[in-house]
């Protein structure tokens, strides 16, 4: 995943390129030091999944492995859907599609895949890359539309903004951490916030009127609580704006905590407010808010449970509830990304191990979920889900299969029909509709 030889990085989890390193991850260590706290199971971090057999994806500071299985190297169309399938509603014609990847991994992509895609038919047509960004690996658009982000998964951690009329690199940033591994745009389009793995901090950058970024103007590092053993500190996952405006959630995989900030939305900065934290060794990953802004699933890795969540918009504070079902029946599954769609009543959630998709119907106002069931992703290792913005289509993102698989959303019950041939694209581990 990343070229860095720095000697904290290689200890906390992983090291250069080298292929012996890539064969062995020390993170492990601390997959192996929950075995007692999480159900016995090794854990995945932000892109590993703890399996000793070295069979799954790659950790971070080690670039992703290729599975076993010959994976395509460069895009194809994918193959024409049923005719007999209804289309999704809402956005018609062709819609932008990026997609990101590991560019440092064997058989990994050249930087930011460039796509389109039928909101109709759910069709991907690959239209090429952009070059210039190390290791790609998690992508978001400013609300304007004209901008796109991606981290640098790298050590020293970066964010990139691509202008999106000439696909021109606007340039780079430092997080100040390492291992950025996701991002978002502050819906006021006047900040980019980052989460890095490898550090457990998370960044505030200004966007200019042009897109570009500016200096840092804030880091915050989760120091406490202290990770369990075997962990090696903690390793921030996701960072996400909450329907209030006023407050980011910050998705702590190493404390097994997401932590609570209010923004000040002149100067940049991040003060803490509240801390949520999951039951020991749970490996909270990603987390999803309901439309209505009250609730909100939390995907725990390391434990292979989702959990519903009480949202307070007045203080910004968490409540986590009691774990539920991922549906899974593998013998290790690492639950990757929740998604809700717009309306709020159905979330879907990845399974990698598994290789499905759960699919809830979301019940009393979004205070529950009831699993209906899972459908496979026809790939493997699926690293992150996207709704298109109409909700009509998902989208998911296969790292070891290199593929990206695309389903209509059946919008009256939640089902997902698998709209044609996954679509191919090395070391898939981000793909954003737009």
């Amino acid at each position: 995943m990343d070229s860095g030889t720095g000697a904290a990085r290689r200890a906390a989890y992983g090291g250069p390129q080298e292929a012996a390193d890539r064969e062995r991850w020390p993170r492990r260590r601390f997959v192996g030091a929950l075995g007692g706290v999480a159900a016995g199971s090794a854990l995945a971090g932000c892109g590993g999944d703890g399996d000793p057999s070295g069979a799954r994806e790659a950790p971070r500071g080690a670039p992703p492995r290729q599975s076993s299985s010959a994976a395509p190297t460069s895009a194809a169309p994918m193959a024409s859907p049923d005719p007999s399938s209804d289309p999704s509603p809402g956005l018609s014609g062709a819609r932008p599609l990026y997609l990101g990847t590991y560019t440092s991994a064997q058989g990994g992509g050249k930087g930011i895949g460039v796509a389109s895609y039928d909101s109709a038919s759910g069709r991907i047509t690959g239209k090429g890359t952009i070059t210039g960004v190390p290791d790609p690996s998690y992508l978001a658009v400013h609300p304007d539309g004209a901008t796109l982000y991606a981290v640098d998964e790298r050590d020293p951690g970066a964010v990139t903004a691509v202008r999106l009329s000439d696909e021109q690199v606007l340039g780079s940033r430092a997080t100040g951490g390492a291992g950025t591994c996701h991002l978002t745009v502050h819906p006021g389009g006047r900040w980019l916030l980052s989460a890095d793995f490898g550090s457990g901090t998370v960044a505030v950058h200004p966007i200019d009127a042009s897109g570009a970024l500016g200096e840092r103007t804030d880091m915050v590092r989760h120091s406490r609580p202290a990770p369990l053993p075997g962990r090696q500190g903690p390793h921030a996952h996701q960072v996400v704006t909450a329907p209030d405006g006023g407050h980011v959630l910050a998705v702590d995989f190493g404390t097994d905590t997401v932590y609570s900030y209010r923004l000040d939305d002149r100067t940049g900065t991040l003060t803490e407010v509240s801390r949520a934290q999951t039951r020991p060794g749970a490996g909270p990953r990603h987390l999803a808010f309901h439309p209505g802004g009250r609730h909100a699933y939390l995907a725990n890795e390391a434990d292979d449970t989702i959990v519903v969540c009480a949202y307070e918009p007045s203080s910004g504070r968490l409540t986590i509830g009691r774990p539920q079902s991922t549906g899974s029946t593998a013998e290790t599954n690492y639950p990757a990304q929740p998604v809700v769609t717009p309306d709020g009543a159905y979330a879907f959630l990845a399974n990698r191990g598994d290789d499905t998709v759960a699919r809830y119907t979301v019940e009393a106002d979004g205070a529950r979920l009831r699993l209906l069931g899972t459908t496979p992703v026809e790939g493997d290792f699926p690293r992150q889900i996207a709704l298109s913005p109409d909700g009509g289509l998902l989208f998911a993102a296969n790292q070891r299969s290199g593929t990206v698989s695309v389903f209509r959303v059946d919008v009256t019950n939640g089902g997902l029909r698998l709209a044609g041939e996954p679509f191919a694209s090395p070391v898939a581990v981000c793909a954003l509709p737009v």
